[in-house]
């Protein structure tokens, strides 16, 4: 945190973006330089043992032998405490100094020998590492990452796999490295099984290696099963207490050196068990469940940072689905379901957000021949704040189907068309609504046309298209003609049924809506009536409308004036029923003055406008008496006083004289006009004065503004300014800040930007002057 005058300053989030960088940079650096020390350490206490030197004496000799031999001091290090301890991994002791057989070796023992040195060498630096980290308080999965950058990255593999054996034999992810998280939770337990190679390691005790991966039927931690993978069991004291699997992004080859290196990685890897926090809890119990449902089921999991959904764990029956991608637990939802993939994230985020159960018939909604099969009676359940679980069917299940027709109509008779087969089946209450005799055969929906009048075959086609070549449910209402002569008005909604993806069936309901209709025949009447009333009250605001619009013209030509150049708009409400009473004048005087003035009368409708219309008229005779505005809005409060309606208003009166550019104006609670002088706007501070209308006998201060030439004057009502969301300040602020930005160019070009700038959100009339020094 900085410091200014004003106080403290919090870092923004780039500066702690760095400083969250440079501290990860820092920690890395000194647990490099802790395992470098840990393992020089270790040198020299070889030496002060093997030649009784000082620890003082034994750095120094490091270091000479090492810049005599040309090789780094960690690399001499290593090499030295693997001459006295033997090489990570290794089952005999060291190999003692002097040894004739391996001086009279050939050249090719010895290129192994240098391969062996090589491989334990970076073997003892990695341990090193994982001792460090495990000093300055990594995680489990930090120092296994420590492991797979420093010793198996550079062998090709992707990723580490770090596995704890419990008291029952059950295998339990203790680190991972270079893995995707929810990978990694679909593999966080692999209990005991028969013939698992996992588990086969674990009893065998021996590596297993696998260049070219493994069979699908074997599933395996890591990418696809043709990848590269390398199962090596964990000991310490002796005891098999875990195991590793390295993995590889593709088919590698896992040659003599490479095993050897590997082989010499197991022993640091054995250590970062103990790294691992104890007491992880056991399995949760929602894959379990979903395992015994019959019917598909899948965990769906959201990323914290992007929202991503994907795929925690699938039952056998939802595999079924998703076979064709490999490993579908851990992938992107959009990746294993791409076609149902925006459906199911818009009912995921509705579920997680509601905390309710979300349904949809079928997902996606548009299913197209060709398509993969469709996921249908989709059920979302929100299982946690980032956790949905999703339940459907394969094929669409006609009893939930008919449920949802019903669900919608009530007085109902069902039908079911059997494509397959040709078979129809009817309810009961179907024949009545046809007036057929309950022994013959049902009536299939494609052939009830000639039970229809002869207009209506048009719809049912249409209802028919619907079903069989877009395959959605819909409805439509028909006529159906009776034997008997009879008409009935007809409701018919049906959905299609897929198996497979494949058009099986069609099942609905009909509905008799005759009663319906004919209450709806009245109703219109009746909505006749209103709508003549309607008409009427448009035809009375339209009126007003015209009649403001004549009073205060829209866009008004520009005047020139003694002394000035002045330009007014009106914009009138956004809605004709919201007519209001701002009004504005410019009036030259008999005595060489110029009024300037604006006013806004409360309220909407007819009693504004003509109360503005009388505010307005009066203010213009009483100028010509030539007395001062504050005297002038003492008058013109009681005409307000004994208008009908008794309205109230606000406004502002000036006088320009041109002789000495001086404007002498009162305000009547209105709002403050805006002075643009040399590019800087200010709000000029007006007398504090009631407004008019509101007490009888009030008297008005008036002050007098200086005006020099280039100066601009703008007048305006609280339309311009005024915010359902915001304060009258905050509108007065965006209104100076609007007039500054101004282009220096025409008055009527000043005028039309001003109002394009500045727009309240009250839906309310707006009156505005603007006035130019000469």
């Amino acid at each position: 945190m900085t410091m200014s005058e004003e106080g403290p300053v919090e870092p923004g989030p780039d500066r702690l973006a760095d400083a969250v960088r440079a501290l990860t940079a820092e920690l890395g650096a000194l647990r490099r330089d802790a395992a470098r020390r840990h393992l020089l350490d270790l040198a020299c206490g070889v030496l002060v043992a093997q030649h009784s030197l000082t620890p003082g004496e034994a750095a120094d000799h490091l270091a000479q032998l090492a810049e005599t031999m040309g090789v780094g001091p960690e690399d001499l290090a290593a090499d030295i405490v693997n001459g006295a301890t033997g090489p990570p991994g290794a089952v005999g002791g060291p190999a003692p100094e002097g040894d004739a057989g391996a001086r009279a070796a050939d050249e090719t023992a010895r290129d192994g020998a240098d391969q062996d040195r090589a491989a334990a060498r970076k073997a003892r630096l990695v341990e090193a590492g994982i001792e460090a980290a495990t000093q300055t308080g990594g995680t489990v999965d930090e120092i296994a990452a420590t492991l797979l950058n420093g010793g198996m990255r550079p062998l090709g593999a992707r990723g580490l796999w770090l596995f704890r054996r419990t008291e029952t034999d059950c295998l339990q992810l203790a680190g991972r490295a270079g893995v995707n998280p929810l990978e990694a939770a679909h593999w966080r337990w692999v209990p005991p099984a028969t013939g698992s190679a996992l588990h086969r390691v674990l009893s065998e005790g021996t590596p297993l290696w696998l260049p070219d991966g493994t069979s699908a039927a074997e599933a395996l931690p890591g990418p696809a099963p043709g990848c590269a993978r390398a199962v090596l069991p964990l000991r310490q004291r002796g005891v098999v207490t875990g195991l590793a699997l390295v993995d590889w992004p593709g088919p590698a080859v896992l040659d003599e050196p490479v095993r050897r290196a590997l082989t010499g990685l197991a022993v640091p890897a054995a250590r970062i068990l103990d790294a691992a926090a104890p007491g992880t809890p056991e399995p949760g119990t929602l894959a379990p469940l979903l395992d015994l449902l019959t019917h598909p089921a899948m965990a769906l999991r959201a990323d914290p940072e992007s929202g991503t959904l994907h795929i925690e764990h699938l039952n056998r029956s939802a595999l079924e689905s998703a076979r064709h991608a490999h490993g579908p637990a851990g992938r992107s939802l959009a990746q294993v379901f791409p076609a149902m993939y925006a459906d199911l994230v818009r009912l995921a985020r509705t579920a997680r957000e509601s905390a309710a159960p979300q349904r949809a018939a079928r997902v996606p909604v548009e299913h197209r021949s060709g398509d993969p099969d469709p996921l249908h009676d989709v059920r979302v359940l929100p299982v946690g704040p980032d956790r949905t679980v999703v339940l459907w069917h394969g094929a669409t299940d006609p009893g939930l189907s008919l449920s949802r027709v019903l669900g919608r109509l009530e007085n109902l008779a069902a039908f079911e068309d059997d494509l397959i087969t040709g078979e129809s089946r009817w309810s009961e209450q179907a024949y009545r609504i046809f007036g057929l005799d309950p022994g013959t055969s049902p009536v299939p929906l494609r052939r009830l046309a000639p039970h229809l009048h002869r207009e209506d075959t048009g719809k049912l086609n249409e209802l028919m298209m619907e079903l069989t070549q877009r395959r959605e449910g819909s409805h439509t209402v028909v006529r159906a003609v009776r034997e008997d002569g009879g008409l009935r008005h007809l409701r018919i909604a049906a959905e299609p049924l897929l198996t497979g993806g494949v058009l099986t069936g069609i099942t609905g309901v009909y509905q008799d809506v005759s009663a319906q209709h004919h209450t709806e025949i009245a109703l219109s009447a009746t909505f006749d009536r209103l709508t003549a009333a309607q008409t009427q009250a448009a035809l009375r605001h339209q009126l007003v409308l015209q009649l403001q619009q004549a009073i205060v013209p829209e866009v008004p030509e520009l005047r020139r004036l003694p002394g000035l150049q002045v330009a007014a708009r009106y914009r009138p409400a956004a809605e004709e029923y919201r007519v209001g009473g701002d009004w504005y004048d410019v009036l030259p005087l008999p005595d060489g003055r110029v009024l300037v003035v604006t006013g806004d009368i409360a309220g909407h409708g007819i009693d504004s406008v003509t109360g503005m219309v009388a505010l307005r008229n009066a203010l213009r005779g009483l100028a010509f008496t030539g007395h001062t505005p504050g005297r002038l809005m003492a008058w013109l409060n009681e005409v307000t006083l004994q208008t009908h309606g008794h309205p109230t208003a606000t406004a502002v009166c000036g006088l320009y004289d041109p002789s000495d550019r001086s404007l002498c104006w009162a305000s009547a609670g209105h709002l403050p006009p805006v002075l643009l002088r040399k590019g800087a706007a200010d709000l000029l501070e007006p007398p504090r004065n009631i407004l008019l209308g509101a007490v009888p006998s009030a008297a008005y201060q008036e002050t007098v503004t200086r005006l020099e030439p280039g100066d601009t004057l703008m007048l305006y009502t609280d339309g311009l300014v005024e915010s359902r969301h915001a304060g009258i300040d905050e509108g007065l602020d965006r209104l100076r800040l609007a007039v500054e930005r101004l282009d220096p160019a025409g008055l009527d070009e000043q005028a039309d930007a001003l109002l394009a700038a500045v727009t309240g959100d009250t839906d309310d009339d707006t009156s505005l002057v603007v006035v130019r020094v000469s």
